[in-house]
């Protein structure tokens, strides 16, 4: 199959909406840098983190040309693409809270730990972060390995080198956020991880781009988001 590139209106349609992603972390970036004087830890992003996001626009073409679906593939339910994933990303976040801050952590904070972020400004942060996450975890790389399989012996490989990329990409982040502590948080940690990560390259496979991002929004909307306002303005209020 050529992977010439495609410049119909999904293609234009997945580049507009991503754009508007960008817009949002750009959004964030202003307001964060607006009120970093009143947060000492606050973690802004800058110019240069929505830049280096751009480089995920060339895989937008592909999509389709390596058998995954576009933004909105009209084949693909809503409740496939939005509801289903993201109330498997908020399972992982309501079992995070309930191993790490309910088993492990009890006690009150008192300031807001590193992974959360005062609210609102944490709407615009961890959605910016679970984009970034998303464009070099799975848009980029399993783009990649698609486009390989696709072009490698006529795509008599396709389905082994989704699984390779799956495997491999779903390795990644829970390998480079190891925690510390236990045995048995370190093979929570991994074990959930790895399984929130492949799930999403099956759901990227399957119902594209969005349903990954669904399903790790969902898992942010309870872990960082949910979590931080619990803790800014129950434990700390």
């Amino acid at each position: 199959m050529p992977l010439g590139l495609r410049t119909d209106k999904h293609v234009t349609q997945n580049i507009l909406i991503y754009l508007s992603f960008l817009l949002i972390a750009w959004i964030g970036s202003l307001y964060g840098n607006a009120i970093l004087g009143d947060h000492s830890f606050l973690r802004v992003w800058q110019l240069e983190n929505i830049l280096i996001l751009l480089l995920g626009i060339p895989f937008l073409w592909l999509q389709s040309k390596v058998s995954l679906p576009n933004f909105f593939e009209t084949s693909i339910s809503n409740k496939n693409r939005f509801l289903i994933p993201a109330l498997i990303g908020m399972v992982f976040g309501i079992l995070d809270i309930l191993v790490i801050k309910v088993l492990l952590h009890p006690q009150p904070y008192t300031e807001l730990p590193p992974f959360l972020q005062p609210f609102p400004y944490s709407l615009f942060l961890y959605f910016s972060g679970a984009l970034e996450v998303e464009v070099f975890y799975r848009l980029i790389p399993m783009t990649v390995f698609l486009a390989i399989g696709t072009w490698y012996q006529k795509g008599k490989y396709l389905n082994t080198l989704f699984w390779i990329g799956a495997i491999l990409t779903s390795l990644r982040e829970p390998l480079e956020q190891l925690p510390d502590g236990s045995y048995l948080l370190i093979f929570y940690s991994l074990g959930t991880g790895f399984l929130m990560n492949l799930l999403q390259a099956i759901y990227f496979k399957n119902s594209g781009f969005l349903a990954s991002l669904s399903v790790r929004l969902g898992h942010y909307l309870f872990w960082h988001i949910l979590l931080g306002i619990y803790v800014e303005f129950v434990e700390l209020g």
